[in-house]
């Protein structure tokens, strides 16, 4: 017997993690009843139905494979967790062609206490998916944002098609290694947005690492985003550094109007779902993107993406 939607949104609103696999497991069932159970439990956990935003702080963690993400998010956690900080991880990784599940299993690369009850992580499948996000993360994030302080999104890949992460995450951490020129290119041709924050892994190594770190320095003040932190970080024990990117990233929450971007990525998730389920045809007869959006801005604040889809939904049949 499936779990009720309703009990389980409650059970999160009351702070109970351990109602938070449960959710996850019904948010991943996208047949047509799972994703009408999921729309019936983010309904309870919409920032109308909570009285505001959710408290977490939503992070993206995006970076070329190998840069060193999962090791990095393992020295975060430590410092979290002796903090007494809860945390929430969705690692999305890539797909087997095969069986369409999560081929790399972060949950293994990703060291912590499996007894922990303040830590969840939870791999999930890309799938077809561009943006380097699976369709139910947005979902994911939703329902564990009233009852974890960190939710991290950690993605595979970064660039052009890999940047989605940006619509989810409060804020958004660039991890890149020494020696490499990927993210440097990125930002000197615009392809990729400046992150909220940058990060050179593998410290350690000394002045290859600090030349990266003034070269990335240098592309951010090229494109006008010379506020950017750029941090050098090692992951090693004893680690460095993820201190003080702690610090960046609790002072750039701090900075946020929550209710402005997270009302915005919702109205983007909503246009984007909707276009994906009914085409671009549909989403032209309500005056393209930019007439969905205006549709969009006239419902109240804290509405939920599938409220926002069926709003759209319904204008399209008028």
């Amino acid at each position: 017997m499936s779990a009720d939607p309703i009990e389980l949104g409650e059970r999160l609103r009351a702070g109970d993690a351990g109602a938070a696999p449960a959710a996850l497991n019904l948010i991943e069932d996208r047949s047509p009843e799972g994703r009408e159970q999921t729309a019936r439990l983010l309904a309870t956990l919409s920032p109308s139905a909570l009285g505001g935003e959710a408290p977490a702080h939503v992070i993206g963690i995006t970076g070329p494979p190998g840069a060193g993400k999962s090791s990095l998010l393992s020295a975060l956690l430590r410092a979290w967790r002796a903090a007494g900080v809860s945390v929430a991880v969705l690692a999305v990784d890539p797909s087997s062609k095969r069986s369409g599940g999560s081929l790399l299993g972060d949950r293994a690369r990703i060291d912590h206490d499996p007894a922990d009850r303040g830590v969840l992580i939870r791999s999930t499948a890309a799938g077809e998916r561009l943006g380097g996000l699976a369709a139910p993360t947005g979902e994911a994030v939703a329902a564990l944002s009233p009852v974890f302080d960190r939710v991290v999104i950690e993605t595979v890949g970064v660039g052009q098609s890999e940047t989605a992460v940006e619509d989810v995450a409060d804020t958004t951490v660039v991890v890149v290694q020494p020696g490499s020129g990927d993210t440097l290119q990125f930002l000197k041709a615009g392809i990729m947005e400046a992150p909220d924050v940058l990060v050179v892994t593998k410290a350690d190594l000394g002045d290859i690492a600090l030349r990266a770190r003034g070269e990335l320095t240098g592309a951010l003040a090229a494109i006008g985003a010379s506020r950017v932190p750029v941090l050098a970080v090692s992951s090693l024990p004893p680690a460095r550094g993820v201190e003080e990117l702690i610090e960046a990233l609790d002072h750039h929450r701090a900075g946020l109007d929550l209710v402005a971007i997270r009302s915005s990525a919702r109205r983007s998730a909503a246009i984007g779902e909707f276009s994906a389920e009914y085409g671009e045809r549909a989403l032209g007869a309500l005056g393209g993107r930019r007439g969905a959006e205006r549709l969009l801005a006239e419902q109240p604040s804290g509405a939920a993406v599938n409220e926002l889809i069926a709003a759209l939904c319904q204008a399209s049949r008028q």
